[in-house]
């Protein structure tokens, strides 16, 4: 093995290492306080990750551990996508309320995420941090792991162990058979009681003996006939609050003795002081009982030495949570509980335990760190050989440089974007988000002039469609030559600024009304979600809402309409992933853009063919088909027309439309096998599929991306509305 050393200085051990991990970082993991400062800038981790950069061979493992390096797995992944990289946490991690109180939370589980596989002692710590994932930052946890846009960072419990035949052999030592002797001869045949711990506040040493001196009160018969041997190696002397720890379990200590000790003897041994493997492995041979109450722990591997230096006794018991069922478990918090077990272990039968010890000692010979480390590393292996599977079902990412190339060398460009969540600024992702401002689209300010460019080149024809109202389309683009497709394409606006509608004038929506009091009623029962009530659709959305409860809420509200008011109805139900939308039936942004596509060609009297496609969006999977009508390679979707149930006059469906768009529907002709079906109309001209395939000349790539969803049916994928800026600033360029 080749040990690389990471140096760092005074001031960075002050800040880094005792100022943020042991003073912030340490104390809330173990819930013992809130975080009062955010020392994140302190928190050296990059230097780590330059040191593994400059060493690194391909192939490699990196295995980063514990809370000083939670950034670690995303500095690296940065570098190198494909690096292997795992996470293990040898400390508690706290419940999501507590974790919540770091000031730097979402960062730092966000770049814990980054890794393949990320470990933690027990079931209980991995629960919790899948539920600040979701809590936080609004992630799915699945039976595996953590899911986040098609991409799965296992979690999972890996319980460490100990080197057991170290200490089965050090106990056959002469020397330390010598050392047991002495010590049973010293003892004089009382039954021992050991306790090994750090002096820390999460060791419960003051509860230890608070316990045993109520054990001494209730059995006063035991009080010359045991022994508590308490080895409490200082720890953070420095630190006012050991300091404190010290001065009250001393206190304790000759409480104790000054109560039940004697001239001669005294029931509790206590020494301030570490000791060397061999006496201990004799301490852990001659003791009875290990008492082991921690208050909170990572993995306490006290009962593990303990049992592996009883393999010559036929006796005994243990206590620790780790060892299950040969164990007798423990509130350490409740005196009397841990005093009455103290007593039971004392008074075993010889029978149960030796069974006790035969079930712990085949646990620990058998979960060994060797094997710990080997079972993690393997899983490892496996997580990534099943991500790899996974990324070859998710669509690579857009090469931002060759599709702005064959734009410029195209002559008749058509682009078709997205509003939210494409062209708008992200959602704040820990939650904390300003719920009134970002209910509120507007297009993303450095989009404006781009925008305006794209718009005004004659050679290209921009559409935006989105499930959103026209009056919100109509505030955001109003000044734009652009195309608009409100409602997912129900609704649509041409460059000369005119509203028309794009669907039948057979359009049902009497059930809007029968819904309305449903969805209010699941926004008052569910805190910071909305419902909104749009001409042809209704949508109920918890994304500001606690991730679990408003996931239940949906649940409930999807159960609700599947068997309550709309089951007959000729609707669609559409499940986003923190919405719920119910919409007319047949309505999807494919069926939009089939309509829209056929005026633009009339409108613009186009001669020569659609040379160059860019469609972008955050769309459901629902809305994907718009997807399928240039890429003859996607599987067909939901782009064919659907029919609908009743029809009814489109003034008295949508009565704000304007009495333009009302004349200009009257003269509108339908181009569809039914009255009933919701389809595209095309004003005073048919244009079939035949005829629109013949306009568009794609012989090259067109790029049809999905921003922010690895779960897709696009070509390409975009990460978020900064990369689209970043596009369209360029195409504009």
């Amino acid at each position: 093995m080749r040990c690389v050393p990471v140096f760092l200085d005074e001031d960075l051990v002050r800040l880094y290492y005792n100022g943020y991990c042991n003073n912030i970082m340490w104390p809330l993991f173990h819930s013992r306080g809130l975080a009062q400062d955010d020392g994140l800038d302190a928190y050296a981790n990059q230097m780590f990750a330059d040191v593994i950069e400059e060493n690194y061979q391909q192939g490699d493992v990196v295995w980063c551990h514990d809370y000083h390096l939670m950034f670690l797995p995303s500095l690296l992944k940065e570098k190198r996508p494909n690096t292997r990289v795992g996470w293990f946490l040898h400390t508690p991690f706290p419940s999501s309320e507590t974790y919540r109180t770091m000031p730097s939370r979402s960062q730092l589980i966000t770049a814990v995420l980054a890794a393949d596989l990320v470990g933690f002692h027990t079931y209980d710590y991995a629960r919790n941090f899948m539920s600040a994932c979701t809590h936080i930052l609004g992630l799915e946890g699945t039976l595996v792991g953590v899911q986040d846009q098609g991409r799965v960072t296992r979690i999972a419990a890996y319980p460490i162990g100990i080197d057991s035949h170290r200490f089965v052999q050090t106990v056959q030592l002469l020397e330390v058979q010598d050392r047991i002797k002495e010590l049973e001869g010293g003892f004089g045949g009382k039954k021992v009681i050991l306790g090994v711990d750090r002096l820390d506040v999460i060791k419960g040493i003051p509860e230890k003996l608070l316990a045993f001196e109520k054990f001494l009160k209730d059995n006063p018969n035991w009080c010359d006939k045991v022994v508590l041997v308490q080895i409490a190696v200082p720890t953070r002397t420095e630190v006012p609050m050991y300091k404190k720890l010290a001065r009250h379990v001393h206190e304790i200590v000759g409480q104790i003795n000054g109560r039940f000790g004697k001239l001669t003897s005294v029931p509790v041994h206590f020494l301030d002081q570490s000791l060397d493997f061999n006496t201990l492995c004799a301490l852990y041979a001659v003791a009875d009982v290990a008492l082991i109450t921690s208050v909170m722990d990572g993995m306490n591997l006290v009962s593990y030495e303990f049992v592996a230096c009883q393999a010559s006794k036929k006796g005994f018991v243990g206590a620790a949570q780790s060892l299950g069922a040969g164990a007798i478990l423990v509130n350490p918090w409740n005196i009397t509980d841990v005093a009455s077990s103290i007593l039971y272990a004392l008074d075993m039968p010889s029978e149960e335990r030796e069974k006790r010890h035969n079930h712990n000692f085949m646990h620990v010979i058998t979960h060994t760190c060797q094997k710990w480390a080997e079972t993690f590393l393997s899983e490892l292996d496996d997580t990534v050989a099943e991500a790899q599977l996974r990324t070859k079902q998710i669509p690579p990412q857009l090469q931002t440089e060759l599709a702005v190339d064959r734009y410029r060398c195209s002559s008749n460009r058509m682009i078709i974007l997205g509003f939210n969540e494409t062209l708008t600024k992200p959602v704040n992702a820990d939650g904390m988000a300003d719920q009134v401002k970002q209910t509120e689209l507007n297009l993303h300010p450095e989009l404006e002039q781009p925008l305006k460019r794209l718009c005004d080149d004659p050679t290209s024809t921009v559409v935006i469609i989105s499930g959103s109202q026209r009056c919100v389309l109509e505030k955001n683009f109003e000044d734009y030559n652009v195309w608009l497709a409100a409602e997912h394409g129900v609704f649509i606006r041409t460059t000369d600024k005119n509203w028309s509608q794009n669907l039948t004038n057979n359009i049902h929506t009497d059930w809007i009304a029968s819904l309305k009091h449903v969805f209010e009623y699941f926004t008052t029962r569910t805190p910071r979600s909305y419902c909104e009530l749009r001409e042809t659709s209704i949508v109920w959305s918890y994304k500001y809402s606690d991730f679990e409860f408003g996931r239940r809420q949906a649940n409930d509200l999807l159960n609700h309409l599947r068997n309550g008011p709309i089951s007959n109805a000729s609707v669609d139900i559409v499940q986003g992933e923190r919405s719920v939308e119910v919409r007319v039936n047949g309505v999807s942004k494919g069926v939009g853009i089939h309509g829209i596509l056929g005026q633009v060609i009339r409108d613009k009297d186009m001669k020569l063919p659609i040379d160059y496609v860019l469609c972008v969006g955050h769309f459901l999977p629902k809305d994907e088909d718009i997807y399928t009508l240039f890429d003859l390679e996607l599987p067909a979707t939901t782009a064919a027309p659907t029919h609908s149930s009743l029809g009814s006059p489109i003034d008295k469906q949508f009565p704000n439309r304007s009495e333009e768009e009302t004349k200009a529907d009257d003269h509108s002709g339908i181009a569809s096998d039914s009255d009933n079906s919701c389809c595209p109309v095309n004003r005073n001209m048919t244009i079939n599929a035949s005829n629109m395939t013949s306009m568009l000349d794609l012989q090259g790539d067109n790029y049809l991306c999905a921003v922010g969803r690895q779960q897709s049916t696009a070509k390409y994928l975009l990460n978020s509305s900064a990369d689209v800026v970043a596009l369209l600033k360029k195409l504009a360029a």
